[in-house]
């Protein structure tokens, strides 16, 4: 199996859904206003949005498969102990394909976009979600602040956790 990252183009937006609706993050009614959110986001030069592809050595012909995608936002305004920056949004490896390095291959790419455009990512997560805040731990996000809300996102379950990590030293 190959896999590739690559910025998302238009014609990964169906992919892209497939990928959340098979990890169970998306219901029927939620395709087509998700659909339109990722393709405001790949349209966005403040933003990045990386797609992952894989392509079976068996598999005949050139077409690759979108297993996974993930994205940036930027805030132009604080909100409360958020402040304005870039953070890391989004990301969603197919289960299939989990596992594999690709979450951190996703990370690394827009991490390295960020520190492009600023000296500090920025990350909100839920608190539960243990996975993800020990992946973005070899980073060095540290903790910030928690809370119920950030920039409008709300946390299942809990609270959810502001982190920042600087750009690493040239």
């Amino acid at each position: 199996m190959r896999f590739a990252i690559r910025p998302a183009v238009e014609t990964d937006v169906p992919g892209i859904v497939t990928v959340e609706t098979l990890s169970g993050r998306l219901s029927e009614a939620g395709r087509e206003p998700f659909a339109a959110k990722i393709a405001a986001a790949i349209s966005d030069e403040d933003r990045l949005a990386l797609v992952a592809e894989a392509k079976s050595d068996m598999t005949p012909g050139p077409g690759f498969a979108v297993v996974g995608w993930a994205k940036t936002h930027r805030y132009d305004v604080g909100d409360g102990p958020a402040p304005a920056g870039h953070y890391l949004g989004g990301l969603t490896v197919a289960p299939d394909f989990r596992r594999r390095g690709l979450a951190v291959a996703l990370t690394s790419r827009r991490l390295e976009w960020i520190w492009e455009h600023a000296d500090t990512a920025l990350y909100i997560v839920n608190a539960r979600n243990e996975a993800s805040l020990a992946l973005h731990r070899r980073w060095g996000f540290r903790e910030v602040a928690r809370g119920p809300v950030f920039h409008g996102v709300t946390f299942d379950g809990g609270d959810g956790v502001l982190l920042a990590a600087a750009r690493p030293p040239s």
